[in-house]
């Protein structure tokens, strides 16, 4: 449905951000794109959704070359959306529902879609609560649940996430990896970008792992994870559920309430192995 082909971005002074990046979005339902800072993740992002123009290569949906065109760009933008890792670069209105609301308005949808779409949207991230209080208010946390139900207003078949976790407590993280399962489960294509290891080895199924703006590996995520020499290469850590897989001979869990009850079974509610 969406890839990259042969995507090549340079910056205005030479910088050359990502090089023959080729990418299939069809290999998972939720796709991590990981990496140190600097490798290009966000870039890449910005190429896809089109706010940048490769110098060399192309983004594809549906096998067709995405266009620079006002018209071409409203439409694939309907279809393919984006939450910014800094939720003030996504919020322009000053109170919550009015910006969630924008981008249909915008759209001109009726008036009763936009009510339907909007408050079903700010239910989901768990900002209904605070629908009518002033954005300045808000959180940095709820800001991003603001960014977030306003991506999933519009209803968007593919959501590109970019740092949803960034700066972000336990327990928001916690939350927001719960909104990002249910997206998926209702049938939205995932694509995350992040240096969140323990986060993406939660939360994907297929792993892009980025180094220097090149694709330096793929595959699942248990695959992956498990090369730690990759991940050392791209200047990441293993998740600390690989780590304990690597360390202590447990199976290989794919998150931590399996590990749990894997523990539970064979030790009791003892934390010693004795």
């Amino acid at each position: 449905m969406l890839r990259t082909e042969n995507l090549t971005y340079v910056y205005e002074d030479g910088t050359v951000a990502l090089n023959n990046i080729n990418i299939d979005m069809n290999k998972g339902n939720r796709i991590g794109i990981i990496g140190a800072n600097g490798c290009g993740k966000s870039t890449l992002f910005l190429n896809i959704i089109g706010i940048l123009k490769p110098k060399k290569g192309s983004v594809l949906y549906e096998d067709e070359k995405i266009q620079y065109n006002k018209k071409f760009l409203r439409e694939f933008r309907q279809k393919v959306s984006i939450v910014f890792q800094d939720p003030d670069k996504q919020i322009f209105y000053s109170n919550v529902y009015d910006d969630v609301a924008f981008a249909l308005r915008n759209l001109d949808f009726p008036e009763d879609i936009v009510k339907e779409r909007v408050e079903q949207a700010l239910r989901k991230t768990g900002a209904y609560e605070f629908k009518e209080k002033p954005v300045h208010f808000l959180s940095y946390g709820q800001k991003k649940r603001v960014a977030m139900a306003g991506v999933l207003a519009m209803n968007s078949d593919i959501i590109l996430l970019d740092e949803p976790t960034a700066g972000l407590d336990p327990l928001m993280t916690k939350s927001v990896t719960e909104i990002i399962h249910k997206l998926s489960a209702d049938g939205k294509k995932i694509v995350i970008s992040s240096h969140n290891m323990d986060s993406i080895y939660d939360i994907c199924d297929y792993v892009y792992v980025l180094s220097k703006g090149k694709v330096v590996g793929e595959g699942s995520v248990e695959e992956v994870f498990t090369k730690e020499e990759l991940l050392n290469e791209a200047g990441l850590n293993q998740p600390w559920l690989v780590k304990l897989h690597k360390n202590l001979n447990v199976p290989l869990f794919k998150n931590e309430e399996s590990f749990y009850k894997y523990w539970r079974e064979q030790y009791g509610n003892s934390g010693s192995r004795s």
